[in-house]
């Protein structure tokens, strides 16, 4: 039976761009881009999660906001469920510390990059809501 890896990931908006990072070749999936966040752990809630995650990885601090999606897809490694929110920026400007690249995506040009499969309803759903 293939591990499940629970996941957070923060869509972080500013003047309708989207927050997006690259997987550095060190890491699974490398060169697929994600909203970025990571691994949910024990006792923690999804928002907490996310909000350790965006200080430990990007060095900044945000407040979660509206949930997007819940999806899962399996992967060689594992079977990841992912849960992304709307987020806002409280503190600090996001610093690359793990990813290759990380970059403000128009919310209309996001299909511009390779998605990580789990991310991809997320993506189309983000796309709905700025389209809207």
């Amino acid at each position: 039976m293939k591990k499940q890896i629970n996941v957070v990931g923060a869509v972080v908006v500013r003047d309708g761009a989207i927050l997006s990072a690259q997987r550095s070749e060190m890491m699974s999936l490398p060169g697929m881009w994600e909203f970025p966040g990571g691994k949910i752990e024990s006792g923690e809630t999804p928002e907490g999660a996310l909000v350790r995650e965006m200080q430990e990885e990007l060095l900044c601090t945000i407040t979660v906001g509206k949930h997007i999606e819940t999806t899962t897809h399996e992967y060689e490694f594992g079977i990841v469920t992912l849960t992304t929110f709307y987020a806002e920026l409280q503190e600090g400007e996001p610093q690359l510390t793990e990813h290759a690249e990380i970059r403000w995506i128009p919310a209309a040009q996001l299909n511009s990059v390779e998605w990580a499969p789990a991310d991809v309803p997320a993506v189309d759903s983000i796309m709905r809501d700025f389209a809207a």
